[in-house]
């Protein structure tokens, strides 16, 4: 190989490249901004959601209860509950979301209560529906709340103090540093945007160096240059990785920004006040904790992917005769990048030696790990070892097509 024809076609594709708008969209534009775009976008969205979800007074329908007008009349009293008159069809009202909740008191339910027994209420909701769920929630607020001073008031009756039926209380607490809370948090989601944007990058490239230049008829002027073929791939590859590489780098700049100032803006101030909302605004908090060393490992391991990722779409590109036909052949390749790295967000998959070898999966996994803080060295060596044995196949094979004629001016 000569490093100087090499270098000198890299030079002329890099400079054709720069002034081809769908390759700057699709590694610049895309991962530097799209990135920011969807997190911002997506918490004012989440944080206007919450606020308005919150700031509701639940439509609320009583069944029953005519026997049960103390209970009735406390639900009324309740800023947390807009009682309205119980529809025939009620279920398919809540169904339809005209009507957030409906609840059902048994017969005789208070004086059951004053007798010792234990009647059950009953909280119809639409499962899944926000609004919904945040009624339901208040409902059983209200009457945990009704049953604990119903428990209190019969303890008193019999002179045992309250506590008899709460001796001791409990509370969870977090021991887990920050990093690996974020790590968690977001560990499969970081590297299946990286594996994606790390496809796409290259997607673009590929095609325009192979089936673009036979479309435009300048692979013949190229190929009629005393430059051996294995110079000329090793150039367009080199062009191929820079998008790869390019649009994965740009985009960990990107989240690296993003979590530092998405953590004050995914809620907005919210108050979170449900069990959701909280879980979101701590998932938002942990955004700014992710441990950098383990996004720079991440780094680190996409890069022989990054490699395996060009050598592969630049093959295939290279059995197109037009650029339309490239995006048929290359476009299908993006669910065979997808199914691994979703697998690898699933809850409950873990790095094992045999995961270690499947490709694209194995690097999920092991990421996820780096930016919990957790870092499994021999893993880490076979997974890397492995996904360069791939990624020189890859290349030889991007070689070898690229010398037979019967590929490049494939009839």
């Amino acid at each position: 190989m000569n490093w100087s024809n090499i270098f000198t076609i890299y030079r002329k594709e890099l400079t054709d490249q720069l002034r081809d708008r769908r390759t700057l969209i699709s590694v610049i534009v895309i991962p530097t901004f799209v990135m920011p775009l969807i997190v911002f976008g997506m918490g004012k969205v989440m944080s206007g959601v919450m606020k308005r979800a919150e700031a509701e007074v639940p439509s609320v329908a009583i069944i029953g209860g005519a026997d049960s007008p103390g209970v009735v009349a406390e639900l009324k009293k309740s800023p947390k509950f807009k009682i309205v008159a119980t529809p025939e069809d009620w279920k398919e009202r809540i169904g339809d979301k005209k009507l957030r909740l409906a609840i059902g008191l048994p017969e005789k339910f208070e004086a059951g209560l004053a007798a010792g027994a234990a009647p059950a209420v009953k909280i119809f909701h639409f499962q899944n529906d926000l609004n919904s769920g945040i009624a339901a929630r208040a409902a059983e607020d209200f009457f945990k709340d009704l049953r604990d001073r119903t428990v209190t008031a019969r303890l008193v009756e019999r002179g045992l103090p309250k506590e008899i039926v709460r001796p001791f209380e409990f509370a969870r607490e977090n021991v887990a540093p920050p990093e690996k809370v974020g790590g968690s948090v977001f560990g499969g989601f970081v590297p299946y945007l990286v594996i994606i944007l790390c496809f796409t990058g290259a997607m673009y490239p590929a095609m325009d160096l192979t089936a673009g230049e036979k479309e435009r008829g300048t692979m013949e002027t190229l190929l009629c240059a005393p430059t051996a073929r294995v110079d000329i791939v090793m150039g367009k590859f080199l062009m191929v990785l820079t998008g790869s590489l390019s649009a994965m780098g740009l985009a960990l700049l990107s989240m690296g920004i993003t979590a530092m100032a998405g953590g004050a803006i995914m809620m907005g101030g919210s108050g979170a006040t449900t069990q959701l909302g909280a879980a979101a605004k701590t998932s938002a908090a942990s955004m700014g904790t992710i441990d950098p060393v383990g996004l720079l490992g991440v780094l680190a391991m996409t890069l022989p992917v990054a490699v395996l990722f060009s050598a592969l779409q630049f093959t295939v590109a290279l059995f197109a005769k037009s650029y339309k036909e490239a995006q048929s052949y290359i476009g299908p390749m993006v669910i065979v990048v997808l199914m691994p790295a979703m697998v690898g967000m699933l809850p409950g998959i873990d790095l094992n030696a045999k995961l270690a070898l499947v490709p694209l999966l194995n690097l999920s996994l092991v990421c996820k790990e780096m930016l919990s803080g957790v870092w499994h060295w021999n893993y880490i060596a076979i997974i890397f070892g492995s996904s360069c044995l791939y990624a020189a196949v890859a290349l030889a094979l991007a070689v070898r097509m690229f010398k037979r004629e019967d590929v490049i001016f494939r009839a």
